[in-house]
């Protein structure tokens, strides 16, 4: 018995993968991953595959990158991990005061393991902020629609996707999400700069019980589980006015766009506003190593900066918080970004991937809505009523043809680390198109 065959019966027997429907198994092979190096995974079989997603959008700066290799390998030396609580090393100290630059009046941290624990950690500090302000009324929150924002319990609780969170609604607190967003498919679309058009609905909407809000939650600019959505600017700009008039908290979720991924440092940024919570993971170390923050104001610190027998300390705790490996590729990842301008680069060869996907949305018109910001692109499927579904199908093909894709139900979509090459995306494009080529016509 051939040795991947081996591996993937043992693979079968006892692993569940993670947003998977095991049953799929039964005819789709698993992906059996020797090495990865660069932009590129290397299957059992000695076949390439270009990772086209950032393996879940974490590998910013692809796979086994010399410098964060070597960073990992100098703090080892030291120690991998101890207790955050109560202790300090440079690592650490460095890390945060890097952070803390991206947005310098969020100017603590708080670090957590994972993108989901992040979102957890922002709504308890925004509730448990408002309570010591004697804000007893301010217990909801509010998100957009086709939102996501994690796993865990509060996290699903804001996020609006069924798929993920029917089963569990007996577990979930109640949450408003708001309608009508204001979708673009680019900064050169008009509503992106002026929504004015819109924004008198929404505000409508908003108006609604706000004073019960303890904090407004989003995805900014990009919407990645709910459909790879891009959104006005414009939209953000006012929603993050309108929140700071009324004393609500906001909460930029920016687990997937933060890190030079939309062509920004932080996708904020692109409205210029500060949110009160920043949630920071995926791409902070690369995919090296699992690694989440919260950045918020003095203002918020100080709410829980008092003697201990006054109840205001705040008890999150994490295991693995702070852990001393991923500081250390952290730091290492942040200078790369900064160093060699990644944010340009992001621009750069998401022109060239806006470029390819509209190219597909003309040869193909049973696709729709192309879009792109920064190093995203993506495009909208027709609808699916096939065996095997549409986006298992071109998965399966893509790996076929040298490529790692995984549409998100209808959505095709391009998401590589920002050090590909234009002429790894000419391979992407050609291999996408021959993959849509076999199946949609």
């Amino acid at each position: 018995m051939p040795l991947a065959e081996t591996l993937e019966t043992r693979d079968i027997q006892h692993i569940w993968h993670p947003c998977s429907q095991m049953k799929d198994h039964e005819t789709v092979p698993l992906l059996t991953i020797v090495s990865a190096q660069g932009c590129y995974l290397k299957t059992d079989d000695g076949s390439l595959l270009f990772d086209a997603i950032s393996s879940w959008w974490c590998k910013s700066l692809g796979h086994g990158h010399p410098q964060l290799k070597r960073a990992l390998k100098k703090q080892l030396k030291q120690f991998e991990h101890v207790i955050f609580a109560g202790t300090t090393y440079n690592a650490i100290v460095e890390l945060s005061e890097k952070m803390t630059q991206l947005l310098p009046s969020l100017n603590k941290v708080f670090f957590a393991s994972d993108g989901s624990s992040a979102v957890e950690i922002a709504l308890k500090m925004s509730l448990h902020a408002h309570q010591i302000a004697g804000q007893n009324e301010r217990t909801r929150f509010l998100a957009l629609e086709n939102a996501y924002h994690g796993e865990t319990v509060g996290a699903l609780s804001v996020s609006d996707l069924g798929l993920y969170k029917t089963p569990y609604k007996p577990l979930l607190f109640p949450t408003t999400f708001l309608k009508n967003i204001p979708y673009v498919r680019g900064s050169d679309d008009p509503l992106w700069d002026d929504c004015s058009t819109e924004w008198t609905a929404i505000e409508q909407q908003l108006n609604h019980n706000s004073e019960e809000l303890s904090a407004i939650i989003v995805e900014p600019i990009v919407q990645g589980a709910g459909g790879i959505k891009i959104y006005s600017a414009d939209f953000l700009r006012r929603l993050s006015a309108w929140a700071k008039k009324r004393g609500i908290h906001l909460i930029a979720d920016e687990i997937m766009t933060g890190i030079a991924r939309t062509g920004k440092m932080l996708a904020c940024e692109h409205a210029g506003i500060t949110p009160d919570f920043l949630c920071l993971s995926k791409g902070l170390t690369s995919g090296f190593l699992p690694m989440s923050a919260v950045l918020t104001t003095q203002k918020i610190y100080d709410y829980f900066y008092d003697d201990y027998d006054t109840g205001r300390s705040f008890l999150h705790s994490h295991t693995f918080s702070g852990n001393a490996l991923a500081a250390a590729v952290a730091n290492e990842t942040l200078s790369i970004i900064q160093t060699e301008s990644m944010e340009q680069r992001a621009r750069l060869i998401g022109e060239h991937m806006r470029h390819a996907m509209n190219t597909l949305a003309e040869e193909f018109p049973q696709l729709s809505n192309s879009r792109a910001i920064g190093a995203i692109a993506a495009i909208d499927l027709p609808k699916d009523n096939r065996a095997p579904r549409l986006s298992l199908q071109i998965a399966v093909d893509a790996a076929k043809n040298g490529i790692l894709l995984r549409p998100i139900d209808q959505t095709l979509y391009w998401m590589p680390p920002l050090i590909a090459e234009i002429a790894d995306l000419d391979q992407l494009f050609h291999a996408t198109r021959k993959v849509l080529k076999n199946i949609l016509t």
